[in-house]
């Protein structure tokens, strides 16, 4: 397993060791000692979570006030576009975001810390997204920035307008949104 920064301290690419041969393939895809040693996260993660959607469905930006998730995410068939936003506002890449292709194929997992609104949109014909995270879903709690606000600048690979949820199309801006100390 490689663990790799990115531009937005906190959010790490992790690239599993994948051993393959003519029958398929085999990966160990978490090991939670392995993952605190090489990350140093101490994650306890109480939730799996399984979507699969459609080309063009952007489901985010996500995220909750209160009992604050950090999700390692993946996709096991199709790929999509992956989306941290930092919505932490003591930090210095507030309101930055990263995005990278998680896809079946690349096996790659991106971990996502509490204190970010997280987001992806489908770019294959459909796509199986899952994710682990470290607290459960509290709807009271649960908050959504608008995919495109102007003041993120998320440069989404669409073709047209996406396919978005009532909940995702209500989304607020970065300036009217709840954030984390």
């Amino acid at each position: 397993m490689k663990v790799l920064p990115t531009a937005i301290d906190g959010v790490l690419l992790i690239e599993p060791a994948v051993f393959g041969d003519e029958r398929g393939f085999f990966y160990e895809s978490f090991n939670a000692r392995r993952f605190a040693e090489m990350t140093g996260v101490q994650a306890e993660f109480v939730q799996d979570n399984h979507s699969r959607s459609a080309k063009g469905v952007l489901r985010g930006l996500h995220y909750q006030i209160q009992q604050s998730q950090g999700k390692l995410v993946r996709v096991t068939a199709g790929a999509v576009f992956d989306v941290a936003v930092d919505l932490r506002k003591s930090s210095p890449t507030f309101g930055r975001w990263m995005g990278i292709e998680l896809s079946a194929e690349n096996k790659r997992q991106l971990w996502v810390p509490p204190g970010f609104a997280h987001g992806f949109v489908v770019t294959s014909d459909y796509a199986e997204f899952l994710y682990k995270t470290t607290d459960y879903y509290a709807p009271e709690h649960e908050r959504t920035v608008i995919w495109n606000d102007p003041a993120i600048g998320i440069e989404w690979p669409l073709d047209g307008a996406p396919q978005l949820s009532g909940k995702d199309r209500q989304g607020l801006l970065l300036a009217d949104a709840d954030m984390f100390a």
